[in-house]
């Protein structure tokens, strides 16, 4: 397909927060391309606020797959609530899941559909759904994998230089403003992430509690489960230095950490909305792999002694307990004090 050819586009990713903040980062070079194209982006809608009010999306559509799991029946309306978007009528539907579910979502859609090969996913059906097919290791770096599926059927390069010379690219607007009541005047504001999908990639609260006592900063932890409160409240309880946030949803929370000095996490979606906000951060990996991100002079990693297969990642891999304290607050001290 010819450059003046592509006059609208949709993107389809549907998860998680993270995934999905990774593949953002290709929307303004998509502009910088293509200034007049139009691009629409399908996302489950539990995330949907992440994608909000940035100015290279002109349409957010909400899918809710998740409703499938309690009613059988609810495929037919999921169904027919994507079926009716492709009077749209885009020029290329981008499957950057590479998931059987996300391929039917963009065969609906349309019958020009990019994605990866069968090589590049887990889900490896899902390549046929594909006219035009993309290589990339699964192995490799993530937001790498994301920017390529993206870019290459677009006929253009997104370079790392690119990447890591990124503009901020998450934007808020009606957020509740009682979040900035727990934000200090007089000290740094240090977010803390104490959450995840797995206990085994989470930090300590014990030593979340031993770095804010300190760095002697004003310290927020965010929360967003039943689990996640608890930790909160016990680090609260524990230092002079810690505010529990109340829970807000992901767009408050964009705003809330665009106004931080520094954010401090496992490797999860608030984490990563640093990186897509240029606030600097420290992420925090135990069994994970620490190439789902780019290190920067402002975003740092730190990573626990164990060998991560990216093919089978092991839940029961719990090292992240292991890493000293110290050094997340010698990285800290170095990133809020210069």
């Amino acid at each position: 397909m010819m450059k003046e050819d592509i006059k609208r586009i949709a993107i389809v990713k549907l998860s998680a927060m993270g995934d999905i903040i990774h593949t953002m980062v290709a929307l303004q070079y998509i502009k910088y391309y293509y200034p007049n194209i139009i691009i629409d982006w399908f996302v489950e809608e539990a995330f949907s606020k992440v994608l909000e009010f940035n100015s290279d999306i002109d349409n957010v559509y909400k899918v809710n797959l998740k409703k499938i799991k309690k009613s059988k029946f609810e495929i037919f309306n999921q169904i027919s609530l994507v079926r009716k978007y492709s009077k749209n009528n885009y020029d290329l539907v981008i499957d950057a899941q590479g998931l059987l579910k996300s391929a039917i979502i963009s065969k609906l859609l349309s019958s020009n559909i990019a994605g990866f090969n069968k090589n590049s996913i887990r889900e490896k059906v899902a390549s046929s759904f594909y006219s035009y097919k993309v290589e990339i290791a699964y192995d490799k770096n993530t937001i790498d994998r994301n920017v390529k599926v993206i870019s290459e059927p677009l006929n253009f390069k997104i370079t790392s230089a690119d990447i890591i010379h990124k503009k901020a690219f998450l934007s808020y607007d009606n957020e509740n403003k009682d979040i900035y009541n727990f934000l200090s005047l007089k000290k740094k504001n240090i977010i803390f992430v104490v959450g995840s999908t797995w206990e085994s990639r989470n930090y300590p609260k014990e030593k979340f509690v031993n770095i804010a006592n300190s760095l002697k900063e004003n310290c927020i932890v965010v929360w967003g489960s039943k689990e996640e409160k608890d930790k909160a409240l016990f680090i609260e309880n524990h230092s002079d230095y810690v505010k529990m946030m109340s829970k807000c949803d992901l767009n408050s929370l964009k705003a809330l950490i665009s106004k931080s000095d520094l954010l401090i996490g496992n490797d999860t979606g608030p984490t990563h909305m640093a990186w897509g906000l240029n606030i600097p951060s420290i992420t925090i990996f135990g069994p994970t792999p620490i190439n789902r991100v780019y290190e920067t002079s402002i975003n740092k990693v730190i990573k626990s002694s164990s060998i991560v297969d990216h093919f089978k990642l092991n839940k029961n891999d719990f090292s992240i307990n292991d890493i000293d304290e110290e050094k997340i607050i010698e990285i800290a001290k170095g990133l809020i004090y210069g």
